[in-house]
């Protein structure tokens, strides 16, 4: 009979590690601002799912895809400011972000459905609002 150990962690997978914050469910409507690869300034209507105090998930119909790590300006509609649950970055108007991870892409449009961005927001900023001393830069 074969005595070694056997591993129960599956190649290629790395351990869930926890995150920096908590993610809320919230759908607001916004806009998406971003200038291309020759520097044409181009839009996209998206829709918020989830958002902490670092990031949103949003997702996006149509439109041009976005690469990953564009920067990228977020702007919710005015009347969905008022969301208690929204981080106070996004209350304030247009948030500078990057995408840092994009969604599978739709098989009738071949674009991606939803992308993660990363509010490049001052850590300072966060330590006030989250209270917690290990904010760190994000940018």
């Amino acid at each position: 009979m074969n005595n070694r150990p056997v591993s129960t962690r599956v190649h290629g997978v790395k351990p869930r590690t926890p995150r920096r914050a908590e993610r809320l469910p919230v759908n607001v409507p916004g806009r998406l601002t971003w200038k291309d690869a020759r520097g044409m300034p181009r839009f996209a209507s998206v829709m918020t799912r989830n958002v902490s105090d670092e990031g949103v998930y949003l997702e996006c119909r149509g439109g041009e895809p976005i690469p990953l790590f564009r920067l990228v300006y977020l702007q919710l509609e005015r009347e969905g400011r008022e969301v208690a649950e929204l981080p106070s970055a996004l209350k304030d108007g247009r948030v500078l972000s990057a995408v840092y991870r994009v969604g599978p892409c739709e098989p009738a449009t071949g674009a991606p459905s939803g992308y993660a961005l990363r509010l490049l927001v001052d850590p300072r900023d966060l330590v006030a609002v989250t209270g917690k001393d290990d904010a760190r830069s994000i940018a």
